[in-house]
């Protein structure tokens, strides 16, 4: 009993510790929205939101996850799932490996199965510190074996993204996940489960033309930005002005790519809600 108690310990130590390193600033934390600094331990009771303007800081996996799921049901699925470099891209296990260092992680997913208000489910979370989350073969084949374990387990799937694009170190390799995850969620759709896809800073590129889009429900938090190329590049392409908040959450509800936009602090009841509707729904 008392291993027990010191493995969940550790973890929970682990977890806080990850969260801790990335929020940046000693005491006080200068918000990257407002500009105005608050103090370090406000910012982290508030799930890492600024408590003067609602900015929501990038936060690590694990630590989503423990803002989501109820504690005690957090169950890693392929967590030794490695990274790979199939091209032998010059420097590239160099860079990789210094991720896991800084990370903690393997890749730049976790997935994982648990419960939210008690009812069971599958999330995954893509990682932005590492190589900003971008989608490797290795990512793409752990999101695609958390979908079939959602699949097969009959199990409604929620799928956190945050992320840069493909991972050009592996070139085509990386933009065939794209085909491969979108397919297994064809095959998930096909059985009548619930996909919930919840869209982070930032959700570009690859991922976002692929499972990120394609939600029953697609959910964002405020100010993320989602699109597949950036405004830049678009602007540059097409010689004219975007509008203001172009590819911002809030602009694209208002234009019917989001169905709502959630705050982080509301975003396990939100979920919660959803899966209730839908376990009463009789789907699946």
């Amino acid at each position: 009993m008392n291993t027990i108690f010191a493995k969940r310990r550790a973890r929970l130590l682990a977890m806080k510790a990850i969260r801790d390193n990335y929020i940046p600033g000693d005491q006080l934390v200068a918000c990257p929205g407002c500009g105005r600094e608050s103090q370090r331990k406000d910012v982290s009771e508030g799930l890492s939101v600024c408590p003067l303007c609602g900015y929501h800081f990038p936060i690590g996996a694990y630590y989503r996850l423990s803002t989501i799921l109820d504690p005690g049901s957090f169950r890693e699925l392929n967590p030794k799932l490695p990274a790979g470099d199939p091209l032998s891209f010059p420097g590239y296990r160099e860079k990789q490996r210094a991720a896991q260092r800084k990370t903690g992680l393997n890749e730049a997913a976790v997935t994982a199965t648990g419960t939210i208000s008690g009812r069971r489910c599958v999330v995954g979370v893509l990682d932005s510190r590492f190589f900003m989350g971008s989608m490797s073969a290795a990512v793409g084949e752990k999101i695609t074996l958390a979908i079939e374990f959602a699949t097969k387990s009959k199990l409604p799937l929620i799928l956190f993204s945050a992320s840069g694009g493909a991972r050009m170190q592996e070139g085509i390799l990386s933009l065939m996940q794209m085909a491969k995850t979108s397919a297994a969620l064809a095959r998930f759709s096909e059985r009548g489960l619930l996909y919930i896809s919840v869209l982070t800073d930032p959700t570009t590129g690859g991922v976002t033309a692929s499972f990120a889009s394609l939600g029953d429900v697609i959910l964002a938090e405020p100010g993320a930005l989602i699109g597949f190329a950036g405004p830049r590049v678009i602007q540059q392409t097409i010689g004219e002005t975007l509008p203001e908040g172009f590819q911002r959450a809030e602009y694209q509800e208002e234009h019917g790519f989001v169905d709502a936009v959630v705050p982080r602090r509301e975003l396990r009841d939100v979920l919660s809600q959803l899966l209730r509707l839908h376990e009463k729904g009789g789907r699946g």
